[in-house]
């Protein structure tokens, strides 16, 4: 059966292509758009920003942050031995694959579902080898910790953006001169912010770029960029142009343009991250395709990758974002809670601390669930009436069914694939 590779090859890298085309551009309008939300939601920047920010970064972190060299299989959820005889039905699998997560982020981008990217690409993965290849081919203790993330990531990152959040209250809002402790407080928030993400940065971004950095040095290096950051906030902070009007009003009002600054740093910081991290659930299949063609049917744990293979994932991802990423940011950033600056900066650092946390602990989480966690927690922080219940409710119930969705599609799109090539 490897001859189909050898006569169909080129032809199944081309499809295998404009399927990670599409995933990336669903990766954009759902992902993208969750780490951007909390940031528009609470306007600290406009739309228009967002998409600015999350261009740069979001193809800064997956060009020079994805990696030259991606795993074949995104967190060994199947076995390859099950594939050694029949490599043709790996690479059937793997478009099957892409097509069945593209088209289900660009549904629930369209009714404004905050969906797991990683979750969909690996329900479609889980779907086709089960039914198509084996059930025995699924490593279903993975399976089973991806169900349980759903329930610990929200609950860590609500945590801690609830801790957060209520020690903005205690020690700027509900104190006597909230501006005067806002001056005080808010460039250790942003050198704690500064220290958080540059960590993810290091940790998760630069190991690809080949700069190996031991974890003393990496903690070393973001301490250096976290009092660079606290004090380039307080110099910021010193030249805002602050209303001299006391009423508390005016006074919320300044300390909330003082966090604004620190959410468009968050955002940038955010954008990196997931740019670095999530490409690879639309170039890890399409990587896995073209490796297992180019070498004649070999499979490989890892695949190095063809040039340009970064770049289209990249400009997908900027793409989605840009043409349909509005609805999933209205969901996170406006229709869960009410956010404001200081709320929305809560919950994007507990966000990314719990990155932090995960990927030193090599828990499989999902960016889209952390951050809906955090915006939970810091609604919780003013109380159950502050949340809406609909939404959390739509929200979770995406959640559930993207798993048996992205296995459902890929099933079909697998025996098609199979039954028009052999």
């Amino acid at each position: 059966m490897v001859d189909v590779l050898v006569t169909n090859g080129p032809m199944l890298i081309g499809i295998a292509a404009v399927f990670g085309f599409l995933m990336a551009w669903g990766i954009g309008a759902n992902d993208v758009a969750n780490a951007m939300g909390t940031s528009v939601g609470s306007n600290a920047i406009t739309i228009k920003q967002a998409i600015i920010i999350a261009m740069i970064f979001e193809f800064a972190g997956a060009y020079l942050a994805g990696g030259e060299v991606t795993s074949t299989i995104r967190k060994g959820i199947i076995d390859a031995s099950y594939f050694v005889d029949s490599p043709e039905l790996l690479v059937y699998g793997m478009i099957g694959s892409l097509l069945a997560a593209g088209i289900w982020l660009i549904l629930a981008s369209a009714l404004g579902w905050p969906v797991s990217t990683t979750h969909s690409i690996i329900g479609a993965i889980v779907g086709f080898a089960a039914v198509g290849v084996s059930v025995d081919s699924v490593e279903w203790g993975k399976v089973v910790g991806i169900v349980g993330s759903w329930v610990v990531t929200p609950a860590i990152s609500g945590f801690i953006a609830f801790m957060i959040f209520q020690s903005v209250q205690k020690l700027i809002f509900n104190t006597d001169d909230p501006l005067a402790n806002a001056k005080r407080y808010v460039p250790f928030y942003m050198a704690f912010a500064g220290f958080v993400m540059s960590l993810v940065t290091i940790t998760k971004g630069l190991k690809h770029v080949g700069l190996h950095f031991s974890t003393a040095e990496a903690y070393g290096l973001a301490a250096i960029v976290a009092v660079v950051i606290g004090i380039f906030g307080k110099i910021m902070i010193g030249r805002l142009n602050m209303s001299t009007d006391v009423n508390r009003q005016t006074e919320y009002a300044n300390v909330e343009k003082v966090f604004a600054i620190l959410m468009v740093v968050t955002a940038c910081c955010m954008a990196f991250a997931h740019g670095s991290n999530d490409v690879a659930n639309a170039i890890g299949p399409l990587a896995a395709v073209v490796s297992v063609v180019n070498s004649g049917g070999e499979i490989g744990s890892k695949a190095a990758l063809a040039w340009w293979i970064l770049p289209l994932g990249a400009v997908g991802i900027v793409m989605g974002l840009a043409i349909f990423g509005k609805r999933v940011m209205q969901t996170i950033g406006k229709n869960i809670t009410h956010l404001t600056p200081s709320r929305g900066f809560a919950a994007e650092l507990a966000a990314a601390s719990t990155v932090v946390i995960a990927s030193g602990t090599g828990l499989p989480i999902s960016t889209t669930q952390t951050l809906v966690g955090a915006v939970l927690g810091v609604g919780m922080a003013r109380g159950i009436a502050a949340i809406n219940i609909g939404v959390v409710r739509n929200i979770v119930v995406s959640w559930v069914v993207t798993l048996p969705a992205g296995a459902a599609l890929s099933i079909l799109f697998f025996f098609t694939i199979k039954g028009v090539f052999s």
